[in-house]
């Protein structure tokens, strides 16, 4: 896929390679327009992208990931600095970003590419996650939400969105975005 050589709103590079000491994440939280969003107006986060993985297809296009055929989510690229925001801090991002307990869903935006999801890049980031999710889990429950349908795996590959859909909400501050929290918060 085509990608823009910059980010639409910070102007830092979308592709790689990447300064040494940034790290990534990948996380899926619904339509990732505004996913992203969320992401890169965090602060210690250098760079964001739209993108599709956590399926089968290899290069999968928006239509091909919106059939359900290929087994892909709506995910965003988080580049981040460790020094400034930890892999911690972001997961706090994405639990309150997003109702974790709809499976495959997202306000209007139905099907499995919204469904919610954090791909980890090491074992450390897999760990963090499973107890990030852990403790989430109790502070819903005790408001009486029901059981989290996140899944955390490992990251296999990452492809990136169509060029429109980078940023997509900064070249569009009308467009829809249908993430809301449940209103709980991580501790």
């Amino acid at each position: 896929m085509n990608s823009p050589e910059k980010h639409f709103v910070n102007g830092k590079p979308l592709v790689g390679p990447f300064e040494s000491h940034l790290q990534q994440a990948v996380f899926g939280l619904g339509c990732f327009w505004g996913a992203e969003r969320c992401f890169w107006q965090t602060e210690g986060v250098y760079t964001t992208a739209a993108g599709y993985a956590g399926g089968h297809q290899d290069t999968p296009s928006y239509q091909d990931v919106c059939s359900g055929n290929t087994g892909h989510a709506e995910v965003v690229l988080v580049i981040f600095d460790p020094s400034v925001i930890s892999y911690v801090d972001l997961l706090k991002v994405f639990w309150e970003n997003h109702d974790p307990t709809t499976l495959n869903r997202q306000g209007n935006d139905i099907g499995s590419q919204y469904r919610s999801l954090v791909l980890t890049t090491d074992a450390t980031q897999g760990e963090i996650a499973k107890q990030s999710l852990a403790a989430y889990q109790q502070s819903l429950a005790a408001a009486g939400l029901g059981k989290i349908t996140t899944t955390v795996g490992p990251l296999e590959q990452f492809h990136y969105a169509e060029d429109y859909h980078q940023q997509y909400l900064a070249k569009n501050p009308g467009g829809y975005c249908g993430l809301g929290g449940t209103g709980v918060s991580c501790a």
